[in-house]
């Protein structure tokens, strides 16, 4: 049987009307801020105080997007007698995000988690040159980096909590019972004041 001639229009026409009875899904950008997954990959993030300049990430990343300068402190012993350590400190942590292909290879291959994804993604220039953001810009990024996802139930306690618990607790015990004995040290202090008080009274009646 032949087609009825305008029966495609008619589709068509019944697909539009279907359409405009729908609520629009349009977001208003930017009045409305959408609503990004949270593994989103907008923005790298760094916590400096982590970072011990190991140059792994810049050595890692498949663009050398990343710049790293530093310079060598002499640490003091900590003991007497001790030796005195050298440790490297971080002058300049800078990414070329006009370079960077987002691939994260640089946040899995950092061993002290000093780089974070966030989904911080306003961050556009008008001049390509100033798309490479210098560590005080990537630290205020690191604020915006979002919670890490639940363990799950019956997941073991990771190591890295388990060993700052114990830490924690170990100090802790050495601080209450530094406290401990200074109370003692008080509280024989105060009980010896008054035999000596009373010991040259006694000599005198002698």
């Amino acid at each position: 049987m032949p087609p009825i001639p305008g029966s495609g229009l008619a589709k068509g026409l019944a697909v539009t009307l279907r359409t405009m009875t729908k609520k629009t899904v349009t977001e208003q950008y930017p009045d409305v801020q959408p609503e990004l997954p949270p593994r989103t990959r907008g923005v790298i993030g760094l916590f400096e105080e982590n970072c011990t300049v190991c140059m792994l990430c810049a050595r890692e990343c498949p663009d050398w997007c990343i710049y790293i300068d530093s310079h060598k402190e002499t640490v003091p012993a900590a003991a007497p007698g001790g030796r005195e350590r050298s440790r490297n400190v971080l002058d300049r942590f800078a990414i070329d995000f006009s370079l960077c292909m987002y691939c994260g290879i640089c946040i899995e291959v950092c061993p002290f988690d000093a780089l974070f994804w966030s989904p911080e993604f306003e961050y556009s220039e008008t001049d390509i040159r100033d798309l490479t953001h210098e560590r005080d810009k990537l630290r205020e990024w690191m604020w915006t980096v979002p919670a890490p996802p639940a363990l799950d139930p019956g997941a073991e306690e990771p190591k890295e909590l388990a060993a700052a618990r114990k830490t924690a607790d170990k100090l802790a015990a050495q601080r209450e019972a530094a406290e401990q004995e200074a109370a003692e040290r008080e509280a024989g202090e105060r009980e010896a004041a008054p035999r000596d008080a009373a010991r040259p009274e006694q000599e005198g009646r002698e």
